[in-house]
Parts: C-alpha cells; structure tokens; sequence
C-alpha cells in the first residue's frame, strides 16, 4: 500500500517521539503500558439513497484491530494508537467516520476501500503549566470532544489545552486536518483542505452539579479554488468555497451528559451564534461557457438552539424530550459528530438519528426518548424523532441520506448524470425515525478465566445500534417508503 507524504511523516513522528525518550522507552517496556482494541462489526443498511439509484445497500462484518501505546515520564506523556481494518463490504466499523459522500466519489483519491491501515492518534502531552491533575497540553494527532459532541467529536491534528478541575473546565487549542493518515483515503475532503480551527470554551460550576458555559469557534478556509473549465469535468475533490466563520454559544446543563449522576431532574441547554463572510466559485453557464464573474461573496448569519429534559423515574428508568432547531443558513463548524449521552446511559447516541444522521442545517428536530440500565451489566435507550425544515425552500444537511435525481437517456434509458435530489419546494417535513441502541458489557466475573486477565470492565461489550427511517414529504413521492441502518459490535480491550 502507498502511503502519501504526511502519513509517513505521520507514522515517523510517532515512533520518534515515543522511543527518542530513553526514560519514556523504558517505562513503557517496564509498565506494560501498551494494548489491543479488538472490535468485530457487522452492519446491515437499506436505501441511503432512498430507492433513487441502483445500489445503495450494505451487508458486511468488519475487523478492527487498533493497537496502541502509552508512556509517561515526569510531566510528559505520549500516545499513539495505529488501526487496520478489513470488512466483506464498505461498513463503518468507526463512530467518528463521516458518510460524506467519500464511497460515491469519481477520485480515487478519496475512495473508501474494504481494507485500508491508519494512524488513529499520535501525540505528546505535557501537565507542568498548573498544579491540578486535570490539565495537560496535548500536541499531535488527537481526539477532540465536547460533551454534546456538536462543536467537536474527531481525530484531528491540534495544539489543544485541557483544565479540568472540580468547579472550572476549560479548553483551547488549535487544529488542522492534514491528512486522513489512511492508506485509502489519500486526498482530504474539499471542506478540510487548507481549513484552519481555532477554538476556546469554559464553563463553571455554579452550584453543585449546575454548570453554566461560554464557547467559540472560529474556522480561517484560505484554501485554493478550483474554477470550473468549459469542456473540462468538474472532479468531486474541486474546493469550491472559502472564508471566515465565527460562532459564539452559551450553555447550561445539569452535567446531563454524565451517565452516573443520580439526579431526579437532568436538563441541558444552549444557543449559538453564526457569523462569517465566505467565498463561493461560480458554476458554467447553461451554454458550457465561464460565468462573467468567477466566484461571488456571500455574508453568513445564523442561529441554532438544543434544548432538553430527563427525568429519573427509578434508578433503572429514565425518559425525557428534547428540541433542537437550526435556522436556514446556520452551519456546523465540520468537526461534529453529534453523540452523546443525553439519553442517560454510558452508550452515545446520535442526536438526530442512527440512520437519518440529521445536521444542524435548516432543521427543527422533536426528540422523546426512555432509557434503562441495570447496574454495570446492561443499557438501552429507545428514541423517536420528528425532523422538518426551517425553510421549506432551502436544502439540508444530512450525513445518513444520499438520495439522487438521476438524467436519462431517452431513447435508452441509460443514466446520463445524477445529482443531489432536490426537496419539494414549501414541503417541511422531512420524515421521522425510531431509534433503538442496546448494550451488554462483560465483567471479569462474567467471563472466562483464561480471559478475565486480560480485560478489565468495562472493557468488553456487545451493542446494537439501529434507527428506521421514514421520508416526509419534502423527498417527494417517488422515494421507497423506509430505510434503515442498523450494527452490531462486538468489542475487546486487550
């Protein structure tokens, strides 16, 4: 396999960092601070592309092996995790991994494969600025993430600074995709390229188990754009956008997303601000010639609120409600995943749906949901979602549907092109889904001898992860009736 430039410099400075400490080498051999993430995934997926397109279907099992190592001396610490995957079909084995489009490209630059290697994380940390045990500076490929997992949720390379403390947590830092350090992925998304990150939140405890909070985000794209040629194809790696976007939010939770608090009342709450200035390339005109203009300047403004409530009914059972709505040119900074634990229990769900993967983009969502757990041994969470448009003439963002609106020939049939499906101008509702994620995990005393050594809880698991999905009637009528998506992962922890 060929490996690009940065994911061997990538693979180099992990190793170097790691072992070039003497001491660091040491200790790690001495402590055994090293292991294997085995996880096995099956996934079973029907119509992303709602019946519009031949395909479209996933039944797979994958592997995923992701050795790491650790090794700390003094008040520096290192990191690296690797991952090699190989699967009978194209499945997502990984929660972060985006559906972006990446398996449908005409570059095979970006062409997702069955089988592909990686580097997960490779970093250096150092706790020496304050005397707290919560506070580390981190430089490397590392993973990024805020509770509700809607301003950050992925491996990214970033100078990040963590405080975490008792009654103040804080962060700030800054980031850079570089690379997907795969050995199939070896372009970046146009969205990526050349995107700088820089971020900073804080929030306070105000009263026990109360916390209140600041964040911002601002995003500096300068990457160069790709302008359309007449008589040249367009590639689907073009940059066709760049600018400066800013946001600002505050929140308030009840530390809802911390599965173990006992609270009889859980709620979590925030509203953001959008702003920027960004750059767009102009498409040809109708006839194939340039346009008088190459690109146009477009100023962003936008909002977007997510608000809910849990209530405990005993120490097993819990239900709550949630809303979220974003308006029509609100966009997320690209570093979401959007799961978390707001339904109460250790397993993240999506929060717009395991299946319909919903943005904050143009969409108002209706969330009731129950949960359950049993001591350490079990979870599960069952969640229905409404979605509909803020403007029902603008489009949304979604990561889970892909449906198309194909050009055929006439005479043959043949597909000529095919492109985004356009919504049903004025129609709002966008449809509606079940969610179900339900988990076991393994204690030492529930596994084998030969085994208990070598896993410790919650180190094992087995967890199902499904949402059915029913299209509205912005998708129009033409669409099949339902689609799902649904895995099942088996996890070790050597």
């Amino acid at each position: 396999m060929k490996l690009n430039p940065f994911m061997k410099a990538g693979i180099g400075l992990t190793f170097a960092l790691i072992w070039s400490c003497p001491t660091l080498a040491a200790m790690t051999e001495e402590t055994k601070n090293f292991g294997l993430d085995v996880k096995i995934t099956g996934q079973s997926e029907d119509d992303r592309d709602l019946g519009t397109a031949p395909g479209g279907d996933v039944n797979g099992v994958g592997l995923d092996l992701r050795p790491w190592v650790y090794g700390e001396s003094g008040a520096w610490s290192a990191y690296a995790m690797g991952q090699a995957v190989t699967s009978t079909d194209i499945i997502e084995t990984d929660t972060l991994q985006q559906s972006d489009g990446a398996e449908n490209t005409d570059n095979n630059d970006r062409q997702t494969k069955k089988n592909y290697l990686a580097m997960r994380e490779f970093w250096v940390g150092y706790r020496g600025f304050t005397p707290y045990p919560g506070e580390i500076l981190k430089f490397g490929r590392q993973r990024l993430r805020n509770d509700d997992g809607q301003w950050r949720d992925t491996n990214i390379e970033a100078l990040n600074w963590t405080f975490d403390t008792t009654l103040l947590r804080a962060n700030v830092g800054i980031a850079e995709r570089f690379s997907e350090y795969r050995t199939d992925l070896k372009e970046l998304s146009p969205q990526d390229k050349d995107r700088l990150h820089a971020y900073a939140d804080a929030a306070y405890q105000w009263t026990p188990g109360n916390w209140v909070g600041i964040r911002g985000h601002h995003t500096h794209d300068n990457g160069k754009l790709d302008y359309p040629e007449p008589g040249v194809p367009t590639d689907s790696l073009d940059k066709k956008q760049n600018g400066d976007i800013s946001w600002l939010g505050l929140t308030a939770d009840s530390d809802a997303y911390n599965w173990r608090n006992t609270n009889t009342v859980n709620y979590w709450g925030s509203i953001t601000g959008m702003s920027g200035d960004i750059d767009k390339v102009n498409p040809l005109n109708a006839d194939g010639t340039s346009p008088t203009e190459a690109k146009r300047g477009e100023n962003l403004n936008g909002w977007a609120t997510d608000v809910g409530v849990r209530l405990r009914l005993d120490p097993q059972w819990q239900v709550g409600a949630a809303y979220a709505r974003a308006s029509a040119e609100y966009e997320q900074n690209g570093l979401e995943s959007n799961r978390s634990n707001y339904t109460g229990t250790r397993s993240r769900v999506h929060r717009f749906g395991e299946a319909f993967r919903g943005e904050m983009n143009n969409m108002q969502s209706a969330t009731l949901f129950g949960s359950w757990m049993l001591n350490d041994e079990y979870d599960a969470s069952l969640i229905y979602h409404k979605f509909w448009r803020v403007d029902g003439n603008k489009p949304v963002g979604s990561n889970g549907i892909n449906a198309v609106e194909n050009n055929t020939d006439d005479v043959t049939g043949a597909i000529l092109s095919s492109t985004s499906l356009p919504l049903n101008d004025g129609e709002k509702d966008l449809g509606q889904e079940m969610d179900l994620v339900v988990t076991k995990y393994f204690k030492q005393g529930l596994l084998p001898a030969s085994m208990s050594q070598a896993i410790d809880e919650p180190s094992a698991l087995v967890r199902f992860r499904g949402g059915v999905f029913k299209p509205g009637d912005a998708y129009g009528k033409e669409v099949d009736s339902y689609m799902h998506r649904a895995f099942v992962d088996v996890i070790w922890r050597f």
